[in-house]
């Protein structure tokens, strides 16, 4: 249904994600929101092709009109270049 991109950096924990653990430095953080409200948070490595599921990082939105609001909380948690 819609997808939202934006670029960050990770601090030093980095970002958990399921298939391979934490991933850090420049990133690509992805969210994703399909016709059932089911919104999913993905990461790659800038430039990358893979992406990676972010570890807890679904849920489903009453109003999908909040795609927008979520994807802009997750990347102000997530971009912490200053750690």
């Amino acid at each position: 249904m819609a997808d939202r991109s934006s670029p960050f950096v990770a601090g030093p924990g980095g970002v958990m994600t399921d298939e391979v653990g934490v991933v850090t430095g420049d990133l690509e953080l992805r969210t994703t929101l399909d016709d059932k409200g089911r919104l999913r948070a993905l990461v790659r490595y800038e430039g990358a092709e893979e992406w990676y599921a972010v570890t807890g990082a679904t849920c489903r939105l009453a109003d999908p009109r909040d795609h927008d609001a979520v994807h802009r909380v997750l990347l102000g948690v997530l971009n912490r270049p200053e750690g």
